[in-house]
């Protein structure tokens, strides 16, 4: 939309004590801006090897619809997503000369920001509930824009990348009841390893977050106790006093890797990028897995077949726990909330050649923005996604009339 890219000031159900949120630390603020340097010069070093900076694969400018050219299409939401839009927005391979402007800020806010029209598209990693489908002005349509996993992140002295642990045991260690990493249950199930007695330190998000839907769904399938005491949300009340609460992907990352003993949860990219060990997780097939490209499309290819349209409930679509030996148990959709008629909803503050660059955009997204996802630690859609997605994508109007998004 032609209006402000600033974040939302609109409110979110948070239910996080924010009280218990630390203050940085100058060691945690450097890595964190590390971690940032790290992400930026990968998706940047990526884009020149695989030769995408300056080549366009989408419309030429002679192509284009008229008044396509120079629009700037604006999101908020998923820091699961950020690196990838930041990727997008930032390698000039955008179709028609659009450009990009996403404020990772989390879903919970993106969705906000979306419902109060603010921005062209919501960004989340936790599909639309029923009470925010309720509270859109106007309808919208759900559009997964790519795929990854959720990485349990740890910082043990000594402990390289791969650790095995259990869905029961990360539960019990956000419930308090696993406070040491070397206790029975752990060393039991890493025969070798030399696990130290080291406290363990809960890492969280602050912020209203899809990650946080997505791994907390997971602790609730894997654990009693945790559906019961705990629960499932973007935001939810974490259950260990003393928990350190932070701000987006980047500062959970950041903590847990300058933290002896901590532990947390983000998407690959943060983990992998920013230098984090991550651990595998025993999936129902009974092995210990390592999230990678190939054990999360392995989750995807098991649940593609059986999708909702993209202007249905997508409430109940869910990538854990899939089956297969090599499949990894803790990964998800990433999704792009827009309008259905973007002319009724946005009324004068829309133009049909800014609507065109929106629909422009995701079908690019969707499409040939494909192809870099592996390099970006995500996994690309596969076909029987893409095929709801052009349906969905070719569904969005303006004013009633039909947009040219390809």
């Amino acid at each position: 939309m032609s209006g402000t890219n600033e974040p939302s000031k609109g409110t979110t159900t948070d239910s996080t004590d924010y009280s218990r949120m630390p203050k940085k630390s100058n060691t945690t603020t450097w890595v964190i801006a590390i971690v940032v340097i790290v992400v930026v010069i990968a998706l940047l070093g990526y884009a020149w090897g695989a030769g995408l900076l300056g080549n366009k694969t989408t419309p030429s400018a002679a192509s284009c619809p008229s008044g396509v050219s120079g629009q700037a299409v604006s999101g908020q939401g998923s820091t699961f997503v950020y690196p990838l839009m930041t990727f997008w927005s930032t390698s000039s391979v955008l179709p028609c000369g659009i450009a990009l402007n996403y404020l990772g800020v989390g879903s919970g806010a993106g969705i906000a920001a979306l419902t109060q029209k603010s921005v062209d598209f919501g960004a989340s990693d936790a599909p639309l509930s029923a009470t925010q489908r309720v509270a859109l002005p106007h309808a919208a349509a759900t559009i997964p824009e790519a795929i990854g996993a959720v990485t349990v992140m740890y910082n043990i002295p000594g402990v390289a990348k791969g650790l095995n642990l259990t869905g029961p045991i990360v539960a019990s260690i956000y419930l308090g009841d696993i406070s040491n990493w070397n206790v029975s249950a752990i060393t039991s199930i890493n025969p070798g390893v030399k696990i130290p007695n080291q406290a363990i330190k809960t890492v969280e998000r602050a912020d209203s977050s899809g990650t946080t839907y997505v791994f907390t769904n997971y602790l609730k399938a894997e654990n009693a106790t945790w559906a019961t005491k705990v629960g499932a949300g973007t935001s939810v009340v974490w259950p260990v006093t003393g928990g350190l609460a932070e701000q987006g992907s980047l500062g959970v990352a950041g903590q847990v890797k300058s933290l002896p003993g901590a532990i947390g949860y983000a998407e690959l990219n943060y983990a992998a990028l920013g230098g984090v060990a991550y651990a595998k997780l025993l999936n129902p097939g009974g092995a210990y897995v390592l999230p990678t490209a190939a054990s999360t499309a392995a989750a995807a290819a098991a649940l593609a077949a059986s999708l909702p349209a993209g202007t249905g409930d997508w409430a109940n679509v869910s990538m854990l726990n899939q089956a297969g030996a090599g499949t990894y148990p803790l990964a998800s959709f990433t999704y792009v909330m827009v309008y259905t008629d973007l002319g009724v909803t946005y009324g004068s503050a829309m133009t049909q050649a800014h609507a065109t660059a929106l629909v422009q955009f995701l079908w690019y997204a969707t499409h040939a923005g494909q192809s870099p996802l592996a390099g970006l630690f995500y996994v690309p859609l596969p076909t029987q996604v893409v095929t709801v997605d052009e349906t969905t994508i070719s569904g969005i109007t303006f004013n009633g009339a039909s947009l040219t998004s390809h």
